[in-house]
């Protein structure tokens, strides 16, 4: 297990609480250098709180953290000058351009004159956007406003980058050039401690995620290990709604049939011991089941993030 020294950020026992509400319950984390975290969780779940505290613009109740190797309460000014951040919205200057923007940052960031232009042009060209540098942002498209937000933050070249549900509202298209940007800032050795309410983000981006519920982690692991905890599921459909009570009765022998008349499918978990999929096809068959379709199906994080929180937030979506 790898120690806070070790990790380019680390929490442990973080509480917060607002008047009656409990924010954050004692969550601990713990990021590789070098990687997408993602945390992942419905609104209201402590995920901004708990970034709001890694990033030093909360304070703690009780708890310890640790960015970059600094804590994040007696080592504030050390945090901060490794960090970059980028919120929920856009912080952009609308009556500004985008290349204007990012100067102003780089000089709030005590940069030269010369070294706030040079960077700026630099970033603009890194992540395609040199042609619209000197349009007004409130020329700006959503998305492009998104990624102009993002490079701000990553005018000092950070080691460490917090993004909070940086592409929500987005279409798929400008969802996915904040992806590119990201991927390509890890391959830079980037950390990013990423929130999101969109389970598709956290399966594409993340190396390992943290459901937050309720001010908890309720469970962690990288994808495809939270996916193996609830197991694949056998899917049958018939050709015909008539038979999937028979369907259901050979899935039956391997565990409790979830029917969709809807999509005339009969499920079942499935797991190691469970019989094979020839077995399966054999033994309808042998019921005399006629059917369109047999499969086995690797859980969605969507079904992941069900059972372990028993909900689906309105904005969580694949």
């Amino acid at each position: 297990m790898m120690t806070s020294s070790e990790s380019a950020v680390w929490a442990e026992g973080l509480h917060k609480r607002f008047g009656r509400t409990e924010a954050l319950r004692g969550v601990d984390l713990n990021v590789p250098r070098g990687s997408v975290f993602g945390l992942l969780g419905p609104n209201g779940a402590g995920k901004t709180t708990a970034v709001r505290i890694l990033s030093t613009l909360t304070l703690p109740d009780a708890g310890q953290a640790r960015v970059a190797g600094y804590d994040v309460v007696r080592d504030a000014d050390e945090v901060r000058y490794r960090i970059g951040l980028a919120g929920q919205h856009a912080s952009m200057d609308e009556k500004l351009s985008g290349r204007d923007n990012l100067r102003l940052f780089g000089r709030l960031y005590h940069l030269s004159a010369k070294d706030a232009r040079a960077r700026a042009d630099e970033l603009l060209t890194r992540f395609g956007l040199a042609d619209a540098g000197d349009r007004f942002v409130k020329t700006y498209s959503g998305g492009m406003r998104r990624r102009i937000d993002l490079i701000s933050s990553l005018i000092t070249a950070p080691p460490v980058l917090f993004l909070d549900e940086p592409t929500t509202g987005l279409d798929p298209r400008s969802r996915g050039e904040i992806w590119d940007t990201i991927r390509e800032l890890v391959a830079d050795g980037t950390t990013v401690l990423l929130t999101t309410q969109y389970l598709d983000e956290a399966d594409q981006l993340a190396d390992r995620i943290a459901v937050v519920d309720a001010g908890r982690v309720i469970a962690s692991g990288s994808p495809d290990e939270l996916k193996a905890e609830i197991g694949s599921r056998l899917d049958v459909v018939v050709p015909d709604v008539r038979g999937l009570p028979d369907a259901a009765a050979v899935l039956a022998r391997i565990g409790t049939p979830d029917t969709e008349p809807e999509y005339r499918r009969v499920s079942v978990p499935v797991s190691g011991g469970s019989m094979t999929l020839p077995s399966v096809v054999l033994e309808l068959d042998r019921a005399g089941v006629e059917v369109e379709d047999v499969a086995l199906r690797r859980p969605t994080l969507d079904e992941v993030f069900l059972r372990l929180t028993g909900k689906i937030d309105e904005k969580v979506s694949a």
